[in-house]
């Protein structure tokens, strides 16, 4: 019989640090950059839970971390699991009362923070100070704030380490979802989902890592672990580039020529900005070949800018729940011959991973045909779908069903070919007359126009028709549109009860911790708007 040895990410960076041990991460540094093989990240690793030992860190106990995608958050991501504790990666992003918030719940007994975040710390600290919790400083010492320095936690530590046999299904890392409405719910992930969903998402028809690649994560590591890509790329052996805080256009581009970039991943609004600032500069980033897009739907626009820079646009969706990856777009044989098909299935969500069940069901919980066209909630369960929430019964009871299933909140339609197309999550749903409007659908029409850069769509009371849809949208730098101009164009492109009957012009849309569209709070903002035609 074949051994059975545990699944863990200890296999992943005993793999990397010895089959690929030349291979590793760059990082922005300060200043500078940092260049580490994984051999030395392993030894750094090493020293690195000699010092959780000394801070009293001990199985199942959780460990915060507040920073940014660099090398520093790479070893957390590593010792900490490793030791048999709990890596809880909190949002950067998150208002000072929910970082608290998420600090108290997750019961985090050390900190680790980026010292260009320190006011941040600062800031959720004074709300609720914990007496019994160590923070330690990853950068330039700061004076600012009493904390212990991270490379004097290492300093004369040994550079290996007997690492315990820490349990496949022992939780390893620890994500809150991005709150977009009530407070933030914990998911845990266990070194056996951690692993398998590596796994899957390198798999060809997925991310498609390879040895040979240098992969640029913009999605940020305390975003759903950055996508698994922490992992994925030294299961692979491919090297990994950390941007730290430079998340603006000319900051990709620099790494990206500087390190020959060959995949990235992000969100739209980051590789909208690339795909203008490369067209302003006439310019092209030649190695980068791939970038995948998640977290919002990508607009058609994106993909036709990227490609005609030579860059292939790959969609991807998931959620928090599910590790994240539930689909990636590719291409498939059935459809080599008919390549206009073939390119609109590659403007919908993707097809799914192997470790991911499906169903789509409709009010009363019976399934639907995958036939491209019936509608249903997407439930899903598998191999990294997490089955509860963490210490919380009531959210957990509310979103999952006997036997594991979990309740996406996206309608969705998954056609012959296997591909899934979310129409729109049920909560944004815009019920008008009698008809229902998909907030996505109108706002990908928007985004078609040349003069936007971003669109969100939301629906509102309204005395005769119980909901209106209203559209708050963000021009790009020089151009002009008015509301008038806006309806016509889209009135030629979508039915006239689907045209907002509103639309305002904003400087920026409201956002959350990761960079999803805060409908709740334009809901709120412009609740009374059609009072007046009552």
């Amino acid at each position: 019989m074949p051994g059975d040895l545990p699944l863990g990410i200890g296999s992943i960076l005993a793999h990397a640090a010895r089959s690929h041990p030349r291979k590793g991460i760059v990082s922005r540094d300060g200043p500078g950059f940092a260049r580490i093989s994984y051999g030395v990240f392993a030894k750094r690793v090493a020293k690195l839970a000699h010092g959780l030992r000394a801070l009293g860190v001990r199985p199942g106990d959780r460990v915060a971390s507040f920073a940014w995608n660099g090398h520093r958050h790479m070893e957390l991501y590593y010792a900490v699991p490793m030791i048999g504790a709990v890596l809880h990666t909190v949002n950067i992003r998150l208002f000072p009362d929910q970082a608290a918030y998420v600090l108290d719940h997750a019961g985090d007994r050390v900190v680790f923070f980026d010292t260009s975040l320190v006011e941040q710390v600062k800031a959720f600290h004074k709300l609720r100070p914990a007496a019994n919790r160590t923070y330690i400083a990853m950068g330039e010492p700061s004076n600012s704030f009493a904390a212990l320095n991270y490379e004097e936690l290492l300093a004369l530590r040994l550079d290996t380490f007997e690492w315990p046999n820490v349990d496949e299904r022992a939780a390893a890392l620890l994500c809150y979802t991005s709150a977009t409405t009530g407070d933030p719910k914990g998911v845990l992930y266990s070194h056996r989902s951690t692993y398998i969903h590596a796994l899957a998402a390198g798999l060809p028809d997925a991310f498609g890592i390879q040895e040979a690649d240098r992969i640029l994560p913009i999605v940020p590591m305390f975003h759903v672990n950055a996508w698994g890509l922490p992992f994925v790329a030294p299961l692979a052996g491919a090297d990994l580039i950390m941007p730290m805080e430079r998340l603006d256009a000319a900051g990709v581009i620099e790494l990206c020529e500087r390190e020959s970039v060959t995949f990235a991943a992000g969100v739209p609004t980051v590789w909208m900005a690339v795909r203008d600032l490369l067209r302003e500069r006439r310019a092209r980033l030649p190695a980068l070949r791939r970038v995948v897009i998640g977290g919002a739907a990508m607009p058609k626009s994106l993909f036709e800018g990227l490609g005609e820079l030579g860059i292939e646009a790959v969609h991807a969706w998931g959620m928090t729940e599910m590790s994240p990856i539930g689909v990636v777009n590719a291409p498939i044989a059935a459809l080599e011959h008919d390549p206009f098909f073939q390119r609109r299935e590659r403007l919908k969500a993707g097809r799914f991973s192997p470790i991911v069940e499906w169903r789509l069901v409709d009010e009363e919980g019976t399934d639907v045909p995958a036939d491209g066209v019936s509608r249903g909630e997407l439930l899903v369960r598998g191999h990294a779908v997490t089955t509860s929430y963490y210490d919380n019964d009531d959210a957990t009871q509310a979103a999952f069903e006997p036997g594991g299933w979990f309740h996406t909140g996206d309608v969705c339609t998954v056609d012959t070919f296997g591909y899934l197309d979310i129409v729109d999550r049920l909560k944004d749903f815009i019920k008008s007359g009698g008809e229902w409007i998909s907030s996505v659908e109108v706002e990908n029409t928007i985004m078609g126009h040349e003069a936007v850069r971003e669109a969100c769509v939301f629906g509102l009371p309204h005395p005769k028709w119980q909901e209106r849809p209203v559209a708050a949208v963000v021009l790009r730098e020089g151009q002009q549109l008015d509301e008038h101009m806006l309806r016509e164009w889209l009135a030629k492109k979508l039915a006239k009860w689907q045209v907002p009957d509103r639309i305002l012009f904003l400087e920026a849309i409201p956002r959350t911790g990761v960079g999803k569209f805060l409908k709740r709070e334009l809901r709120a903002r412009h609740h009374d708007l059609f009072a007046s035609e009552a």
